[in-house]
């Protein structure tokens, strides 16, 4: 059989479901046709006739699929490293809010912008998580909190992946801070988000998901559960920022709704993982904000485990809380603020990523019939991947084949 390119003499890591470990095959062959896999196994295993019009020899590389980071929010305006100062001298993330910096004060930057000028801004954080692997990107609105703001940065947030070989999942999250304009009405804030912003952004199709910030300084549950019960009516799924500074509930809530993912986590109690156990929300742990913050709250990975609930990792890539844009680091954060294992960083980075944005089946794993995005290595065994800080392995990123 004829395909488009070969990689042969790799070692795998499949990440395929109900499989040991990685996945691993020591001596492998990924073919892919028209930007598909059509085949990832050892080499022995493969067709008859296997051929290609370009075979590349990997040279006993590793392969693992594309990197995904699934909760950024690489599109917004200025920065906010006065505020890493303040934090530096003792003040907190709430003072910070309360006295209008924190969310607030990036949005008053991201109105100030325009959508070209987002574009431009977001390239060299986007170009920093591609040069590391990374093949797919969730990119979270939230700093514009009025209707066409936030239109404004979802369109920004796609063009981006017009700009780069690079998939990009967008998620609305008006539900991110109160703005000037509602001032002490927080409930007519989400009576806009529910009547007139959801509505409008699905209509549009800007948004792949919805978000919210269930949080004393966000929004309550109840509010929280308004806006999910819109999303579903205009077929959009859920996710949800929770149970990060307290424990308001917030998972086990996104979990009624049968959210794709609860993010943070740091409070999360034994009835919330039970919760989202049952409805299958994989638990997004972010730990780039929780080392940036100076959390001491761990989030429960041995609740999570022993329910075997999916854990998924991103970059939280935000100017506030998380300036990170390396996912080889966030990986090495899990590992050592966290202590997840190995094959839990490289699959919450993956295969388990691929499930928190719902696509799961198109992508996340080396399997036929997923899309042909591979990262290749230039490492002997995968926990040099976590392993390792400020240095990066990687000898080629593919997306969709090329």
């Amino acid at each position: 059989m004829q395909y488009d390119r070969i990689w042969r003499n790799a070692r795998l890591a499949t990440l395929a479901p109900n499989t040991p470990g990685l996945g691993e095959v020591d001596n492998g062959i990924i073919a892919c046709r028209d930007g598909i896999i059509q085949y990832a196994g050892p080499a022995a295993d493969a067709p008859s006739g296997i051929d290609a019009a370009e075979i590349i020899d990997c040279q006993g590389r590793w392969i693992t699929p594309g990197l995904i980071d699934c909760h950024t929010h690489l599109v917004h305006g200025g920065d906010r490293a006065h505020e890493f100062e303040l934090r530096l001298a003792g003040a907190s993330y709430e003072e910070i809010a309360r006295a209008g910096g924190g969310i607030v004060s990036t949005m008053m930057a991201t109105r100030a912008a325009n959508e070209a000028e987002l574009v431009a801004s977001a390239l060299p954080r986007l170009d920093a998580l591609i040069g590391e692997g990374v093949t797919t990107v969730e990119i979270k609105s939230g700093y514009g909190l009025a209707l066409d703001q936030e239109r404004k940065m979802l369109r920004a947030a796609r063009a981006l992946g017009d700009q780069r070989a690079v998939t990009i999942a967008t998620t609305f999250l008006g539900a991110h801070a109160l703005p000037p304009e509602f001032a002490g009405d927080a409930d007519g804030y989400v009576d806009h988000i529910v009547a007139d912003m959801i509505p409008t952004i699905a209509a549009e199709g800007l948004a792949d998901a919805v978000d919210a910030f269930c949080e004393g300084i966000g929004f309550s549950p109840v509010q929280v559960a308004r806006i999910f019960a819109t999303a579903r009516v205009h077929g959009l799924p859920i996710k949800l920022h929770a149970e990060q500074l307290s424990n308001l509930h917030g998972a086990a809530l996104a979990a009624e709704y049968g959210a794709l993912s609860a993010d943070h986590l740091e409070h999360l109690d034994d009835a919330g993982v039970a919760a989202m156990a049952h409805s299958g929300t994989v638990a997004v742990l972010l730990p780039g904000a929780f080392y940036f913050m100076r959390d001491t709250t761990l989030p429960p990975v041995a609740a999570l485990r022993a329910a075997a609930v999916p854990i998924a990792l991103a970059t939280d890539c935000n100017p506030g809380t998380s300036p990170l844009t390396s996912p080889l680091l966030a990986m090495n954060m899990a590992a050592t603020l966290f202590r997840l294992t190995v094959p839990e960083c490289i699959a919450g980075m993956t295969r388990e990523a691929a499930r928190a944005l719902g696509i799961a089946d198109r992508t996340g794993t080396l399997e036929a019939g997923k899309a042909c995005d591979l990262a290749i290595w230039n490492i002997e065994r995968p926990a040099e991947l976590v392993y390792r800080m400020g240095y990066n392995p990687l000898h080629a990123r593919i997306w969709r084949g090329q």
